[in-house]
């Protein structure tokens, strides 16, 4: 058998990257003849480039749910159902974290298997807070005190508003003339300006890895943080000075954390791929509950899977990360998928974050909000 060469495009961190290095090697050991070679690129870098780009030259793509509207349709992805894996297909929807699979299925077909569930949870420092807030009341108290920090770059200030507007059961994109009702979206500005003028103001300008490490290995950093893509890295002994402790997010008004909004990633197989066989076998592989829970935790990986969630050397090995945030993911929201979606959400973003800085009103900010969410359809 010739060599078969397939090359993979993921994300510059250890959780994106270290994993999708460490399986192929595996799979190539199992496979004669067979090689995966990945590439990353920045995490910005990474969601700026269309994946219809990425399909013409790369074989596999660890991609984000949200991007599966706009290529759906275009003919570049392969669809994973129907390629002799759907007896597989039906037991990782059933091992789903939350939505975390579901979020690649648009029109009946599945563009991507889960590989990373993650969504905004709370994280602290257990040499330093006993116990986490459940509510937002809290928080606030803490932040008071100069202890807390959660990114608020424009993306994830726009994943901020999100979940705490769902958090309060508020109905967002619910047709395409209206992102949000006025009133709704008055309260949640009010309460993130609020806490803004509580927290040092580098805060709008970092990202939920900046905080990671300012609270992971600064000896006076912050204390808690209550919204934050998990990353499980950070509550693993000696990948930071301070290892982490995360658990469920805080509700605004009572104790419950529904509404975060889910991330995560999946893997997706390029149309364009010559050895489709080989590229799907690997990706059914690597969202498998065996290699979930086993080579792709241990090489740093964040698994999607359930039965790994539910893993007891996983959680030991991680200050009980799955098991402390899993209701957070269970009724986390999946953010419109719709083709168009992505140029709302670049520029709503943006508008929230002008809004927290000071730089527009919380009025023009919800009527643009809802302008560019109109055109976003058009």
């Amino acid at each position: 058998m010739a060599k078969v060469t397939l090359r993979g495009m993921t994300w510059n961190h250890s959780r994106g990257f270290d994993p999708m290095v460490a399986t192929s090697k595996k799979y190539a050991e199992q496979h004669p003849g067979v090689e995966i070679l990945w590439e990353k690129r920045s995490l910005q870098a990474f969601a700026d480039r269309p994946i219809e780009q990425m399909t013409e030259e790369f074989d596999l793509m660890v991609i984000d749910h949200p991007h599966v509207g706009q290529v759906a349709g275009t003919g570049k992805l392969l669809a994973l159902d129907g390629q002799g894996f759907d007896n597989e297909l039906a037991v990782l929807a059933n091992q789903s974290v939350g939505a975390s699979h579901n979020s690649y299925k648009i029109d009946g077909q599945q563009w991507a298997l889960a590989i990373d569930a993650a969504t905004p949870v709370a994280v602290f420092r257990p040499d330093r807070l006993t116990v986490a807030p459940k509510n937002w009341g809290g928080v606030v108290e803490l932040a008071q005190d100069g202890q807390v920090a959660f990114a608020l770059i424009p993306i994830n200030a726009l994943m901020t508003f999100m979940g705490m507007a769902k958090n309060l059961g508020y109905e967002l994109a619910k047709n395409p003339d209206s992102f949000i009702d006025r009133a709704a979206g008055l309260q949640v500005l009010e309460l993130m300006r609020e806490i803004v003028a509580l927290m040092e103001p580098k805060c709008l300008e970092l990202d939920p890895i900046d905080v990671l490490n300012w609270m992971g290995n600064v000896a006076d950093g912050p204390v808690y943080s209550p919204f934050g893509y998990g990353y499980t890295n950070y509550s693993r002994d000696g990948y930071c000075t301070y290892p982490l402790v995360f658990t469920d997010a805080p509700g605004i008004v009572s104790d419950n954390p529904d509404g975060t909004v889910i991330g995560g990633t999946g893997i997706a197989v390029s149309a364009a791929c010559k050895h489709k066989d080989i590229a799907v076998d690997y990706a059914f592989w690597i969202a498998g509950e065996a290699c979930q829970s086993g080579l792709y935790f241990d090489a740093g990986g964040q698994p999607a899977n359930a039965v790994a969630w539910q893993d007891e050397r996983c959680n030991a090995a991680s200050h009980n990360f799955f098991t402390g945030t899993r209701r957070t993911l269970e009724t986390s929201w999946v953010r419109p998928r719709y083709d168009g979606y992505m140029g709302f959400q670049d520029k709503a973003g943006s508008i929230i974050h002008a809004c927290l800085k000071g730089s527009i009103s919380v009025s023009a900010t919800l009527m643009q909000l809802n302008a560019i969410y109109r055109e976003s359809h058009l």
